[in-house]
């Protein structure tokens, strides 16, 4: 018997990256998954696709109804559904913070929000919102995405604070750089994208950006029962770009 036999999970934006990963490091390990996603047509089995819309809480709310009905309950919530924006405050115009927060905050809220009944009648509930390095190190060029990210960090604590007593724990995990199919298109969009990618590589202590799998077999560790005694917290997998302070190799 695998460790998440028989429990029921929930991924918001499992279609590709890190959530696709999840999804399928979860259903490995023996839960049955359901994938809310704008697209589901590309998820593979034996996940089950069902199309959400993290910004509209009709749609949300539809697909966390199914997704239950299908499954037979939910144990596990993985809020990962999330968007990138480049920018200075400056340089970034209101319509796109209002889109960075409502997908990325929001998204979270909606969510969760309708799956908490389900997660309340299950022994082993747990949710797990995707953060990332941007809500503990300043990063240029991401104002808006580091705020959205800063806010889900907090969120992470509050949230754990106010549903621990109903069994419901709530943990994030801070990924670095992930070398997911939305860094490759910023990557292919740069004047010189082998010279991004190794700005990007060097800007974390490993040298190398953080793998999808890496990042889901933490998610899947917050969510399984032998994080049991973990919540409200945020744990970091991102090469030791925030917490090391290493010397630049010779030369660079």
């Amino acid at each position: 018997m695998s460790a998440l036999t028989g429990l029921k999970g929930v991924v918001t934006g499992g279609a590709s990256g890190i959530g696709l990963a999840t999804a399928r490091m979860l259903s490995a390990q023996g839960a049955d998954v359901a994938v809310l996603d704008l697209d589901p047509s590309a998820v593979p089995r034996p996940l089950l696709g069902v199309t959400a819309d993290v910004t509209d809480d009709t749609s949300v709310r539809a697909a966390v109804t199914a997704a239950a009905r299908d499954l037979g309950g939910i144990d596990i919530l993985v809020n990962n559904a999330g968007v990138g924006a480049i920018g200075t405050i400056e340089d970034t115009p209101d319509d796109a913070w209002q889109r960075i927060l409502d997908v990325n905050v929001l998204g979270i809220v909606r969510t969760t929000r309708a799956a908490l009944p389900h997660l309340r009648r299950s022994s082993h509930a747990a949710v797990v919102n995707t953060c990332s390095i941007g809500a503990t190190a300043g990063l240029p060029q991401r104002a808006a995405y580091c705020a959205s990210k800063g806010a889900v960090l907090s969120l992470t604590l509050a949230m754990a604070a106010d549903h621990v007593r109903e069994g419901v724990r709530v943990n994030c995990v801070n990924p670095g750089t992930a070398d997911t199919p939305w860094v490759g298109r910023l990557l292919a969009a740069a004047d010189d994208p082998d010279a991004e990618r190794t700005a990007l590589n060097a800007r974390q202590p490993l040298g190398r950006l953080v793998t999808p799998d890496e990042v889901a077999a933490a998610i899947v560790y917050l969510a399984s029962p032998a994080a049991a005694s973990v919540t409200g917290t945020s744990l970091a997998v991102d090469g030791g770009m925030q917490g090391l302070r290493v010397r630049p190799v010779a030369g660079t």
